[in-house]
């Protein structure tokens, strides 16, 4: 009981970048009905983003993010209409074959640019440690976490309350209807391509002071993602959000009392538990692959 309240603090910090992760993951799967499989070396790319800022230019990570919000947005269009436009109307093998084609090349690129060598950016700061509520945790994972949560609380505020967010949120219900109705559907997806990019890109420049940077680093995450988006319901942002910190929970607790080559196998028993129960994942709804969300 003792460790109670540290177990609780770190699966909080660690559930909202996860959280961060996959809602860009849910909103490019929700909108534009493709599995994005490179969304995990996106991540890795703005992991040395934030190695190269600091390690050339002296710029910390968090600083860096004004730096990486406008790079991932361009990254973002670049990819979107030489990869992804092409395949949107596309049979979803197509769309497979070809996200997971752009992530080999990723991966390739990198390992060739970097090495497969693992980095560790470490901050002066960050190894400075804070108490609350008798947890422990670094000023690095205090900082991530108000960063993450800031920015899926301006996400949420966003898709609820403007206009391209509702136009968003009804293309992701039906694209034909939202047609119909005077949205610019071919807009709305180029912008949920790249809030999804913004979304991971964020998050790497805030995970690479807490995790080791290497040309992989994405496959565990985007794994992680995946369970994530269909534990909540495909398409649903709240899901992912409820979902990220069910993993978190699981990976911290599970990993600290039964060990942490166990707790992958644990929250994917609870995913499989919760797929029998609820095949949609816990906020979808049944069709919502063929509908909407």
């Amino acid at each position: 009981m003792e460790a109670l309240p540290q177990l609780i603090a770190s699966a909080i910090i660690l559930g909202g970048i996860y959280a961060l992760v996959s809602i860009g993951l849910t909103l490019v799967f929700g909108v534009m009905r493709i599995v994005n499989f490179a969304h995990g070396e996106f991540l890795m790319l703005s992991m040395y983003l934030a190695i190269g800022l600091f390690a050339t230019a002296g710029i910390d990570p968090y600083v860096g993010l004004l730096v990486a919000v406008p790079a991932s947005l361009v990254f973002g269009s670049l990819i979107y209409y030489v990869v992804i436009r092409p395949v949107v109307a596309r049979s979803h093998a197509v769309q497979i074959f070809t996200t997971l084609g752009l992530s080999i090349v990723l991966q390739n690129a990198a390992l060739f640019l970097w090495t497969g060598n693992f980095r560790q950016l470490r901050l002066p700061y960050g190894g400075n440690v804070i108490t609350i509520a008798g947890a422990a945790v670094t000023v690095a994972q205090v900082i991530a976490f108000a960063t993450a949560a800031a920015f899926t609380a301006a996400l949420f505020a966003w898709l609820r309350f403007t206009y391209l967010g509702k136009a968003m949120r009804a293309t992701a219900q039906d694209r034909n209807a939202a047609t119909l109705m005077g949205i610019d559907t071919g807009r709305v997806l180029l912008v949920a391509f790249l809030v999804g990019t913004l979304c991971v890109a964020v998050a790497g420049m805030l995970m690479a002071p807490l995790f080791a940077t290497y040309p992989t680093v994405g496959l565990q995450f985007v794994l992680i993602a995946f369970v994530v988006v269909v534990l909540g319901g495909l398409g649903s942002v709240v899901g992912a959000l409820l979902g990220a910190m069910i993993v978190a929970f699981i990976d911290v607790v599970g990993g600290f009392y039964v060990g942490t080559a166990w707790k992958e196998v644990l929250y994917f028993v609870v995913f499989m538990a919760v797929l029998l129960a609820r095949p949609a994942g816990l906020f979808g709804q049944r069709g919502a692959e063929h509908l909407g969300t």
